[in-house]
């Protein structure tokens, strides 16, 4: 996995865990409430723990987090609570 412009680009993977990856971020980039983002943090939850179960680089779930977290100062301007 090669970081590139803070987009994650991944070598050798299965099509379908980048297909949901990057689904899960469009989900969280385009969220505009504090109810869109409630249902992109259960997006991201699922995420986890459908490929837990199969193994996928933990990087994958640090960047999901850190974009959440990002998205959710853009949105409501405060920092979210852990």
């Amino acid at each position: 996995m090669l970081t590139n412009h803070n987009k994650v680009v991944m070598l050798r993977t299965n099509q379908s865990l980048e297909n949901s990856y990057n689904k899960t971020i469009s989900v969280i980039e385009s969220c505009k409430t504090e109810n869109q983002l409630e249902g992109a943090s259960r997006m991201v939850k699922n995420f986890k723990n459908l490929y837990g179960r199969v193994g996928y680089p933990r990087a994958l779930s640090y960047n999901l987090d850190r974009k959440l977290d990002k998205t959710y100062f853009r949105v409501t301007r405060q920092h979210p609570l852990k």
